[in-house]
């Protein structure tokens, strides 16, 4: 595949990301979802946001196999995406008992390329450390509220 279909596949999985109910769906994975164990996990999952939870998780398996499989080239995909990791970082402690209870495929995909990229695991950690810091502030300044 060419530079330029590569290209072509990342800006339509952009223009995916862009469209209404997915943008709420990321803001809501992003903002509210933090599960510490499997009944925090297993809540959303039955919960109001279920879908929320499946359409974020599974549009990112799905671009990272579009990468697995040769579609997209990992370099260009690493050089434009990053919000894979933070959806992994998030259900990556809980992924065996997802697995088990939900499905044995659960971020399966996105879990394959973090392992194959370079400092894939580092930049998980990296990332978990960060949004560490930015709930602990979240956490003060409601506090302070």
């Amino acid at each position: 595949m060419s530079k330029q279909e590569e290209a072509g596949l990342i800006l339509k999985l952009y223009e995916l990301r862009r469209e209404e109910t997915m943008r709420i769906a990321r803001d809501w994975y992003f903002r509210e979802f933090h599960p510490q164990n499997m009944q925090d996990f297993g809540a959303a999952m039955m919960g109001p946001h279920s879908g929320h939870l499946r359409m974020v998780v599974t549009y990112w398996d799905m671009a990272c196999a579009f990468v697995l499989q040769g579609a997209i080239g990992l370099e260009m995909f690493a050089d434009t995406n990053g919000e894979y990791i933070g959806v992994f970082m998030k259900v990556e402690h809980l992924l065996p008992e997802i697995r088990t209870q939900f499905g044995p495929k659960f971020a399966l995909n996105i879990e394959k390329l973090i392992e194959k990229m370079p400092e894939g695991k580092q930049q998980v950690a990296a990332m978990r450390e960060r949004m560490k810091g930015i709930l602990a502030a979240l956490k003060a300044q409601q506090a302070a509220s």
